[in-house]
């Protein structure tokens, strides 16, 4: 039990990776801050465009939604953060993963949204139109609310994995927390500080999750 404890719930290892354990989890709320509300606002600008039926632009969203939901997340932050500058665009790592977790994350969002705006009843986009609204003013102010309802817990769910998502921006050398606590333990040669990320990403997501579960009860005992 001793040895447990001194290899995995190091206090003295704990006290001494607590600094750097504190900038990543600065960094990793940063980057969450910046790439969810991105991929929401670009999710539903994707599902808003695709419900007034613009055939060719359709086409380009299917596409769009389709191939990066398919492309692994991982592979498309290397290739931004390492093929943008053959292209005479020299990234930060912060914003080549704010770029790729925006092009994953907003075709996940889009899709979701899509799908609770076409379960909101034809009925409630007539009698918006009814009311004096144009189509933008009707999807804007009635249907758009109530899709985001019908679809909480599943933007909820894929915001909680966008939170998990962002341990993979340390392959490109951004300091968030779960690499900061990888140099911690190379520093300090125990896993100590990998065992107190998992705990802060545990403490962050509990929240998350707990809303979920509670949105999706709601939900079932009001049908």
């Amino acid at each position: 039990m001793n040895e447990l404890i001194e290899n995995f719930f190091n206090w003295q290892v704990l006290a001494t990776a607590y600094p750097l354990l504190l900038k990543g989890l600065w960094m990793t709320v940063r980057l969450c801050a910046v790439v969810i509300p991105l991929g929401i606002g670009t999710g539903i600008l994707i599902a808003v465009i695709y419900n007034f039926h613009f055939r060719v632009v359709n086409i380009f969203l299917i596409i769009y939604v389709d191939f990066f939901r398919a492309f692994p997340p991982l592979v498309l932050l290397i290739l931004i953060y390492s093929g943008l500058p053959f292209l005479g665009l020299n990234v930060s790592p912060f914003m080549a993963v704010s770029i790729a977790f925006m092009l994953n994350t907003s075709s996940y969002y889009g899709e979701i949204t899509r799908a609770g705006i076409e379960s909101v009843p034809f009925g409630q986009w007539q009698a918006g139109r009814s009311t004096g609204l144009n189509s933008l003013e009707t999807m804007a102010f009635i249907v758009l609310p109530q899709a985001i309802r019908n679809v909480a817990p599943d933007l909820i769910s894929n915001t909680i994995t966008v939170s998990q998502l962002t341990s993979i921006a340390s392959v490109v050398a951004l300091p968030e927390l779960l690499r900061m606590a990888r140099i911690a333990q190379g520093l300090s040669y125990n896993p100590t500080p990998i065992i107190a990320a998992a705990a802060i990403y545990f403490v962050l997501l509990v929240p998350l999750v707990w809303l979920l579960s509670r949105l999706e009860r709601q939900m079932i005992a009001s049908r």
